[in-house]
């Protein structure tokens, strides 16, 4: 409804018969008609991010070409000069302004600086580029609200799109910035390779894959210059065809809990194998998974030294089909010699042929960008800039918790786990995110969240630790096991812990932000406060006491009606399962006693309901499933592990 109203009719004076207007920041946008208008409202926070990171990239760039920029709203940054001290000392500033403004103060006497604000053509300014412009609704938004621009080419290679582009240029009056084009995008840019053709931004929105653009894009963009890219074709970058993301991307996609960030860090590899060829190397800047589509901004640079360093930021991923732990393997290695680097090949695998916490395969995906995706130094610049002046933009609020997000997470850390998928694994309730955390920082191990996954775990923790405490959560919280198979044996083989689990709070400070839910924390060993749960109890955190007690009464109450005469030979055939399971013995052997025992088993439990669920574990046979119904039908699922045994 909104829309619609923001939708003019023709009966606005200056528009043609037919013709519509959407509304978009400062942009109104000319369609022919109402029936032909190609208007996604979801990408509006694309378009205001992208805003955003080109401000603060603007700021940074044309600080070093004397030229200070003005942003309608923002707050007036006060120079305040202080006189000479008594006792000699120099002068000194304090300023509200970012660290290269403050060097163009300091050197304000020896040169003169440039004032450039919105709408106005700058000399020194920024060149920019919009490849696929469509109506030309991002490349208008730019001449309106962006500073410090020189020129915008909104490039098409739809005749009819180039002129819908003119059209909204001359109705916003930014034809002194904004000129159309009519040409196949590569070919704009491969056109502008020179140093002084160089495009300072390069923005590739297309509908789809960006790959066919990948190439000249890094050749086209200028030193130090920014690419703004987009990949809306997520089907593939997710994991459901590897085969066709390898085609385009130059590596393999997995289908797992962590596909986003993943098809994050695959094109970033793929721009980076890219420009390597020319001697360019990638610095990111941010990196968001955000609705149906990734965005990413990088830097390019060139340095044929820092280009040999290429092989050791890819990795190799190895991701366990059965429990999802995986493993990273880096392409390449360096070692100091000197004042010299080495580089080698790197060793490995870091696996064995089966995993160690379930013994299934594992898959091999990548290679991806195994280093930093964001550049925190420049998120926050831009977060400030946004909580500064939050009437800017209409996502304002929405680009604060992303970028919030964004600065809070480990940023040596690749990838993550799903705390979802841990429980689901072993079938077991799912701790908070706050006590699940909390047992990690006790661990002495990092944790922080992700913005690609509101339920995301990222640690520098091995994933044995990983799943140490969601034993320890199944042996303390779990109300099928820990009621009546507490003493059985197999449940004790299975329950071997290596890290001791405390389930008490680590109390961070806590933000909210309205566009995610979700509670953040700064992990500043500094401000942690350790409570007790039962001191300090959340909603939603730990059920209630009373509550717990009932549910596990009446848990146990069904699990035992008409099965205590069974209890005996029910302990005592896992006893013997487990026996045969520890032992050497032969395949035959082993065979016939096994099937004796589940022969036993399901007759002497043939009317009962039960069923166990072990948790994967590196010193046990794991037998993944028994499930006992009230039919006859007995099921059991096992998976093979070395010396033939089950």
């Amino acid at each position: 409804k909104r829309r619609e109203r923001e939708r003019t009719s023709s009966t606005e004076p200056g528009l043609l018969p037919g013709e519509t207007v959407v509304r978009e920041g400062k942009a109104a946008i000319l369609f022919p008609s109402a029936n032909e208008v190609f208007y996604n409202p979801v990408q509006e926070f694309n378009r205001d991010l992208t805003c955003a990171v080109i401000t603060e990239f603007a700021r940074e760039q044309l600080a070093q070409r004397g030229v200070r920029i003005l942003i309608p709203g923002e707050k007036d940054r006060v120079v305040v000069r202080l006189s000479k001290e008594k006792n000699g000392n120099v002068d000194q500033e304090t300023s509200e302004q970012p660290e290269n403004e403050q060097q163009m103060e300091e050197e304000g006497d020896k040169k003169e600086f440039i004032t450039a604000s919105v709408g106005e053509r700058c000399e020194q300014g920024l060149r920019v580029l919009e490849g696929l412009a469509a109506s030309g609704l991002r490349s208008v938004r730019f001449a309106l609200e962006l500073p410090g621009l020189k020129s915008i080419t909104a490039n098409d290679y739809s005749a009819k799109a180039a002129a819908l582009i003119a059209r909204n240029a001359q109705h916003n009056n930014v034809s002194h910035i904004l000129q159309a084009s009519q040409r196949d995008a590569s070919m704009v840019m491969y056109e502008a390779r020179g140093r002084k053709e160089r495009y300072d931004v390069i923005d590739l929105d297309p509908y789809g894959s960006p790959s066919p653009f990948l190439d000249a894009a890094v050749q086209a963009v200028s030193e130090g210059g920014l690419l703004c890219i987009t990949c809306t074709d997520m089907a593939v970058m997710a994991g459901n065809s590897g085969e066709t993301c390898y085609s385009k991307y130059g590596s393999v996609s997995i289908k797992s809990k962590y596909c986003h960030e993943m098809a994050l860090r695959i094109i970033l590899h793929s721009l980076d194998q890219r420009a390597a060829v020319y001697q360019r190397y990638i610095e990111p800047l941010l990196s968001v998974s955000v609705d149906f589509y990734i965005r990413v901004f990088v830097r390019v640079k060139t340095g044929q030294a820092v280009v040999k360093n290429s092989a050791s930021k890819q990795a190799l991923l190895y991701n366990c089909v059965g429990c999802g732990a995986f493993h990273l393997q880096r392409m390449g290695k360096k070692m100091s010699q000197g004042k010299h680097m080495k580089y080698s090949a790197a060793t490995g695998p870091p696996v064995g042929p089966s995993c160690e916490h379930c013994g299934q395969r594992h898959q091999l995906g990548g290679p991806i960008w195994a280093e930093p995706i964001h550049d925190i130094t420049f998120v926050q610049k831009v977060l400030s800039a946004v909580s500064g002046n939050p009437t800017r933009f209409r996502t304002s609020k929405r680009i604060e918790g992303v970028l919030s997000m964004v600065t809070e997470e480990l940023q040596d850390i690749p990838l993550y786990y799903v705390l979802d998928h841990l429980s689901s694994t072993v079938h077991c309730n799912t701790p908070s995110m706050l006590q699940f955390r909390s047992a990690l920082l006790h661990a002495g191990y990092r944790v922080s969240l992700s913005h690609a996954c509101k339920n995301a775990v990222k640690s520098d923790a091995p994933a044995e630790v990983l799943w140490d405490i969601i034993r320890c959560w199944v042996s303390d919280h779990h109300t099928l096991l820990k009621g009546w198979l507490i003493e059985i044996s197999l449940f004790n083989v299975v329950t071997r812990l290596k890290v001791p689990c405390k389930w008490r709070y680590r109390l961070l400070k806590l933000r909210q932000f309205n566009a995610y839910k979700n509670v953040c924390d700064i992990t500043n060993p500094e401000i942690l406060h350790e409570l007790h749960p039962r001191e300090h109890i959340t909603k939603g955190a730990m059920p209630c006491c009373a509550a717990l007690e009932k549910r596990k009464s009446c848990c146990h109450a069904v699990k035992t009606r008409g099965a205590r005469k069974h209890l005996f030979i029910y302990e005592s055939r896992f006893s013997l399962l487990t026996i045969l399971m520890d032992s050497k013995v032969s395949k035959s052997v082993f065979l016939i006693l096994f099937l004796a025992s589940l022969l036993c088993l399901s007759l002497s439990l043939s009317h009962s309901d039960h069923q166990l669920i072990t948790a994967p574990s590196k010193n046990c046979v794991p037998v993944t499933h028994f499930v006992y119904r009230q039919t006859d039908i007995f099921h059991i699922a096992m998976r093979t592990v070395e010396h033939g045994r089950a």
